[in-house]
């Protein structure tokens, strides 16, 4: 539970939480700030590989499955799966504390709502009546 995404004003920003918070503003330093995240892990076992800005994390993958396949580890490179996108904040975070949890996910994932929306919008309506 070290690492950390938080959504501030739009951006995904990682955290490592074993720093201590500024004594001036009270704020950690972030280590990324990315409008989208992405993340490669292994479809067979759900074990996180990388993270991060999109652009990276699919030349990762890209790089990483033609070194598998040259080396003749078909099925391996085929196992490297990158989601991306407007995930839920609490969802990619799940993926970091959770091992094996990303297969979960991917599985859910047109389920999943867009992970720039409030809260406070998902859920209850907040204009419908309630009973007294």
């Amino acid at each position: 539970m070290d690492l950390q995404y938080q959504l501030k004003a739009g951006n995904y920003y990682l955290y490592d939480m074993r720093e201590k918070p500024s004594a001036v503003t009270g704020e950690r330093r972030f280590k990324l700030k990315t409008a989208d995240v992405a993340i490669a892990f292994d479809m067979h076992t759900g074990e996180v590989h990388q993270h991060g800005n999109p652009l990276r994390i699919h030349s990762w993958a890209l790089t990483m499955r033609r070194r598998l396949r040259s080396a003749g580890l078909w099925d391996e490179a085929d196992d490297i799966i990158v989601i991306s996108g407007p995930l839920p904040v609490d969802e990619i975070n799940k993926c970091l504390w959770i091992r094996g949890y990303c297969r979960r996910m991917f599985q859910r994932l047109a389920t999943l709502p867009h992970g720039k929306l409030q809260s406070s919008c998902q859920g209850a309506n907040p204009f419908r009546r309630q009973a007294a």
